[in-house]
């Protein structure tokens, strides 16, 4: 029984990890990550949950990387802090996944080898071979994987572009003698299954840049993701033949553009670029900069540079900022309130809705249908999108021929079986989203986020008191005070009013009634919320601390 279970990246954007099982032998593609969603307050990352590889690591043969964005590469260095696996990627996506490892401190325990396009790898029964494709970051790859049912094609992102930036176009002939050799099983990249038609082609888009560059009357701030390395090699040859210099600025690109020269997959003629001392050596209308920040991440350098909090950097009038990337859902109040900041600042703001100065890594629904035709497939699963990704990219392989039947939709933890007999979908194993928080892995829960959104939108009032033992007399408080529930000075005769609620409950729980002090602590915190909504409408968490002395 050949077994196929994603754990994450099947109903949401993020997370992206899958294992394929035979018998003694299991490997998995990819182990991601997601940036967490507005309700979870104080949450750095979210990974995935790995109990099903950690109950079968005597299993795992490898990992296996389709490249190197953090969806697919973000929470391989808490899996490897468990488990030791060798981990297999492409030189570029190495190069990041060093950096990273590096930085958990995990790095010297770590196995990585390189691969390469054509390339092939045998995992036990399984033989993997690697397929370039084009993505909106180099070294990406799609898989051919060869199992005692047949082959299966995973695409990983790709978009069939005839016209990349890099000269490195998705390898359609080899997915199409793939589909030749017959293909069992399709599994692919559903994010942009909702747009019609086929991407911008990344020509248009350097046609764009080159205007705005050339028009530009100040300084050109060029705001993407680091990891867009053929993007940033296209605005270095802009500025260049515009006679402009480049600074790049912001940790992660010049971490990205170092590894990428060093790689080969970056160049920049001598006395191109410059640093931030020699800023002020040229005129505003010959430099360009390269930054990060284009989806409004608060500590960002183009953010820091429109607040002021930027040491060097600030924007100044007559500034040209290009945001070059796609709005990503969920950040659009973020672009938006950082767009109009740049504006108050004095800098025209170009960005995807009013120009083409972005294109998607993901194929549209052409280049989806092209994908499938390529291949043939028997079996259709789409994988890497939200749940309407998934039935939208379902319907369209109907469409494009695939029998209804043979259509296996799939969520996270659903365990897609091949036997002799066929293909099917299965009962779930256990999943789910890991949380991280600072140094903390797992230990916060959905309750504690529930604290927390309470905490947020409530907040909290506190009773201090102190009663004498012997006696059960008051001898301290009772002492009430509010956060994030009330102004002090526009209503502080809620607070004191409060402690005659209190003092009322004291005298009703006479001193002699057993366990008196849990007794008042509850009637507190049951009276006050009464109270507080009685007369304001709120739910503070009341938080009653009484000891005896």
């Amino acid at each position: 029984m050949l077994k196929i279970i994603p754990l994450g990246g099947l109903g949401e954007i993020g997370l992206n990890m899958m294992v394929f099982e035979y018998g003694d032998t299991l490997f998995v593609i990819d182990a991601g990550l997601m940036f967490p969603e507005d309700y979870m307050l104080g949450i750095d990352i979210v990974i995935p949950n790995f109990d099903y590889i950690r109950r079968h690591k005597h299993k795992l043969s490898g990992i296996v990387l389709t490249h190197a964005h953090e969806d697919h590469i973000g929470a391989l260095p808490y899996l490897l802090r468990e488990i030791n696996a060798p981990v297999f990627g492409t030189p570029f996506t190495l190069g990041i996944v060093k950096h990273k490892l590096e930085e958990h401190g995990v790095l010297s325990t770590s196995s990585l080898h390189e691969i390469s396009p054509q390339e092939k790898l045998r995992f036990g029964i399984f033989e993997l071979e690697f397929i370039r494709v084009c993505h909106s970051i180099v070294g990406g790859v799609g898989l051919a994987i060869k199992t005692p049912f047949g082959l299966i094609v995973h695409t990983g992102d790709f978009k069939i572009s005839q016209t990349p930036i890099d000269g490195l176009m998705t390898d359609v002939n080899r997915f199409a003698q793939c589909g030749e050799e017959g293909v069992l099983l399709l599994m692919s990249d559903s994010t942009n299954v909702e747009r019609e038609g086929y991407a911008i082609s990344d020509q248009e888009v350097g046609e764009t840049l080159s205007k705005i560059i050339e028009q530009g009357e100040g300084r050109v701030i060029v705001a993407l993701f680091a990891s867009n390395i053929s993007r940033i090699q296209q605005i270095i040859d802009i500025a260049k033949a515009k006679d402009r210099k480049i600074l790049f600025d912001g940790k992660s690109i010049k971490t990205n553009v170092r590894i990428a020269k060093d790689f080969g997959y970056i160049s920049i003629p001598k006395g191109t670029e410059i640093d931030l001392k020699q800023i002020n050596d040229f005129p505003d209308d010959e430099i360009v900069i390269i930054t990060t920040g284009s989806q409004g991440e608060p500590m960002s350098s183009l953010s820091r540079m429109a607040s002021g909090r930027h040491i060097r950097l600030t924007i100044k009038r007559g500034d040209t900022v290009v945001l070059s990337s796609k709005f990503i859902p969920g950040n659009e109040k973020a672009i938006a309130k950082i767009i109009n900041s740049l504006y108050r600042q004095g800098a025209d703001v170009i960005y995807e809705k009013i120009s083409d100065i972005h294109v998607s890594g993901h194929a549209f629904q052409e280049g989806l249908k092209q994908m499938i035709n390529l291949t043939k497939p028997k079996y259709f699963v789409p994988i890497h999108g939200e749940l309407r990704h998934l039935i939208l990219h379902a319907r369209l392989a109907e469409q494009s021929g695939v029998s209804k039947e043979r259509i296996l939709f799939a969520e996270n933890g659903h365990i897609i079986e091949f036997d002799e007999n066929g293909g099917r979908v299965r009962e779930k194993v256990v999943t789910g989203h890991v949380l991280i928080d600072g140094k903390g892995i797992g230990d916060v829960g959905w309750s504690v986020l529930k604290e927390r959104r309470i905490l947020s939108e409530d907040g909290i009032v506190a009773v201090t008191m102190a009663f004498d033992e012997e006696t059960g007399i008051v001898v301290y408080g009772p002492d009430v005070v509010s956060r994030g529930f009330i102004f002090g000075t526009e209503t502080g005769h809620l607070l004191e009013d409060a402690k005659c609620v209190i003092l009322e409950i004291i005298e009703e729980v006479e001193p002699e009634t057993p366990d008196r002090i849990d007794k008042i602590r509850s009637r507190v915190r049951s009276d006050l919320r009464k109270y507080f909504y009685f007369t304001i409408k709120r739910h503070p968490v009341i938080f009653p601390f009484i000891i005896e002395i």
